[in-house]
């Protein structure tokens, strides 16, 4: 049904068209006048709105003069000008339809990242239950690949858990017994078995769900100028033309006003220039999903980022490789390489995927492999045995640390790194740090936006360490760190509640509740999931943060062009009352200079097609 009224509208308001030059230049193609095509197709339903609003909310907006103007030049005859009057305020509805699109909140993807059944062990027996009929306290059981259904904590086994749905971590995290995991997060290696601490509503994922809903619903909608000052317009329009009627005795004179007055300049005064803006901003790529995104964006005092995926690429890469033996360091790649070429973890894959890149070619795999959850991998190769993982993984085969390796490493972890020690033959003789790497144009960008008097603020689920390096070096002195969702929207929430209107930057889907509550939401469309795409406003389709000042640019200007449109049309209305009150404007003339006023301000707005602050 939707999909046939957005076929149906564009082709009626092309009929129209063709249907008010027809009768404008009255070639008599037909034996009826062809505007009245127009006022059938468009007008019609502006007056069937207007009626229904006004009788059953007694709701005043500019369809209410429209609907007016249209009647009461039908009953003088003046058939082009209600014909006219329809047309443009049917393309002016229509623009903003197509531009103030309706925010899609990805309640259904959040949904389905909740698996529909869990195994659960009761006396003894493994059996496959819904989700929904966990109890509190029920031993649950997660192969390896499975998502978690409740919250609860490790009682059994070791494994590795991407919890990026909730921390937005770019990698997953060693558990062990005694270690809380919470719903929607993935097991990646090994099989656990937890007991179950919050189940239904109270899961982790079940909370999100709402933040989400809840966040949506208390984002401010931004009404049309012309629906906000239409009382007012419908009022002062009405008098005026009674007022001319009974002081002058022409009625001509009073519908005359009452089509001048028609805000169809002012109704397409915003949706013009944000629809020229729109197509400025999608040759940069730059997706505008919410039409008022950049009205709101002009009035943004502060800019909160994410950091794993918006700030950094999002995934590990190796950064260094330190050997303390007599084995030199590109010696120490390639048996790390090999150890972990057959691992599935993001971690061994960055260092066989950095081998390839730097070598030119695949590592040689290990005779013998074992991959040991939440520790690492260990492999033979041509004899010697090499174990590559944690420090519990080394200290738990008699692989001795000693004082330079732990206090080096350390320093390496200080600065939000992650560290693979190499243990061979028996000695630690080395380690290969991993971190997510900062995006080129990440502290630039930063800059430009302080530059332009905005502030920043960073805000995440990562360890405060990996945060502070993150923020020192793209220059973000407010760092909010170990955030969980709810953590961020209340972040988003304080900055509101003190005045300052916050833009959220983020990718993953522990950001859509922020991203749904901050005053304007940009996410990453290239490596941000599809939930945190659906709660934002304008999406990065290249996930190119250099040109966010430029958006932000956009909007400061789009807002001017909208107030200088909003200005002159205002102008234009009241210069043409002042001609037809003395009776120098018809009908047919006072609409032809006000759809001159619509034709300017169309004109005014395209130009923003093209803008870019030098």
């Amino acid at each position: 049904m939707i999909q046939n009224e957005e076929k149906r509208t564009p082709f009626f308001i092309g009929i129209s068209f063709i249907a008010v030059i027809i009768s404008l230049f009255d070639f008599r193609m037909l034996p009826f006048d062809t505007a009245w095509v127009a006022i059938f197709l468009c007008g019609v339903p502006i007056i069937k709105g207007a009626v229904i609003g006004l009788v059953t909310e007694f709701d005043i907006k500019a369809d209410v003069l429209v609907s007016i103007a249209l009647v009461a030049a039908i009953i003088i005859g003046e058939r082009f000008a209600a014909g006219e009057i329809a047309l443009i305020m049917a393309l002016g509805a229509y623009l903003e339809e197509r531009t103030v699109a309706k925010a899609r909140a990805g309640i259904e993807k959040l949904v389905s990242l909740t698996p529909a059944t869990a195994r659960v062990i009761r006396n003894g027996e493994e059996m496959i239950m819904p989700a929904e009929q966990i109890r509190l306290g029920d031993t649950l059981r997660v192969l390896a690949g499975e998502t978690i259904a409740v919250d609860g904590v490790i009682t059994k086994g070791q494994t590795s858990v991407d919890q990026s749905v909730m921390t937005g971590e770019s990698l997953p995290v060693d558990k062990g017994e005694g270690d809380e995991v919470s719903s929607g997060t993935v097991n990646q290696f090994g099989t656990f078995e937890m007991r179950a601490l919050k189940v239904g509503e109270d899961s982790s994922l079940q909370r999100m769900i709402r933040l989400v809903e809840s966040a949506d619903a208390g984002k401010a909608k931004i009404v049309g100028l012309a629906d906000r000052w239409a009382t007012w317009i419908v009022v002062f329009a009405l008098l005026t033309a009674v007022a001319t009627w009974l002081f002058t005795g022409e009625v001509i004179r009073a519908v005359t006003i009452l089509v001048v007055f028609c805000p169809c300049a002012l109704v397409l005064a915003t949706p013009t220039a944000i629809m020229a803006s729109i197509g400025n901003a999608t040759k940069y790529g730059i997706l505008i999903r919410q039409g008022d995104a950049l009205e709101r964006l002009a009035k943004v005092k502060r800019i909160a980022f994410d950091k794993t995926g918006t700030l950094t690429h999002g995934h590990p890469a190796v950064t260094k490789i330190r050997s303390f033996v007599s084995i030199s360091e590109e010696e120490l790649l390639e048996i790390a390489a090999s150890a972990e070429s057959l691992s599935e973890h993001p971690l061994g894959k960055a260092i066989v995927s950095y081998y390839k890149r730097e070598k030119g070619k695949k590592p040689d795999a290990p005779e013998s492999f074992c991959m040991i959850p939440g520790r690492g991998v260990y492999g033979e190769i041509g004899g010697t045995k090499v174990y590559a993982g944690n420090e519990a993984l080394l200290s738990e085969n008699g692989i001795f640390f000693g004082g330079e390796i732990s206090e080096s490493a350390e320093g390496e972890r200080a600065d939000g790194s992650t560290v693979i020690y190499l243990g061979i033959d028996g000695i630690t003789a080395g380690y290969v740090v991993l971190s997510d790497t900062l995006r080129p144009d990440a502290a630039i960008t930063v800059k430009q936006i302080q530059n332009s008097g905005m502030k920043t603020v960073l805000l995440t689920g990562d360890a405060t360490q990996a945060a502070a390096h993150i923020a020192g070096s793209v220059g973000i002195t407010d760092l909010h760190s170990n955030l969980l969702p709810e953590d961020k929207l209340n972040a988003i929430a304080n900055f509101t509640a003190r005045g300052e209107a916050i833009c959220m930057v983020g990718d993953g889907i522990n950001d859509a509740p922020a991203l749904k509550a901050a005053q304007v939401g940009i996410a990453m469309g290239g490596i941000g999931s599809d939930i945190a795409i659906d709660a934002a406003d304008i999406v990065l389709v290249g996930d190119d943060i250099k040109e966010i000042p430029h958006l932000l640019h956009l909007a400061k200007k789009t807002t001017k062009t909208i107030h200088i449109n909003i200005a002159a049309s205002l102008l234009l209305n009241f210069a043409a009352i002042a001609l037809a009150i003395p009776g120098l404007l018809n009908p047919v003339l006072g609409a032809l200079v006000h759809n001159a006023g619509s034709v300017a301000v169309i004109i005014h707005s395209s130009m923003l097609l093209n803008w870019r602050k030098h």
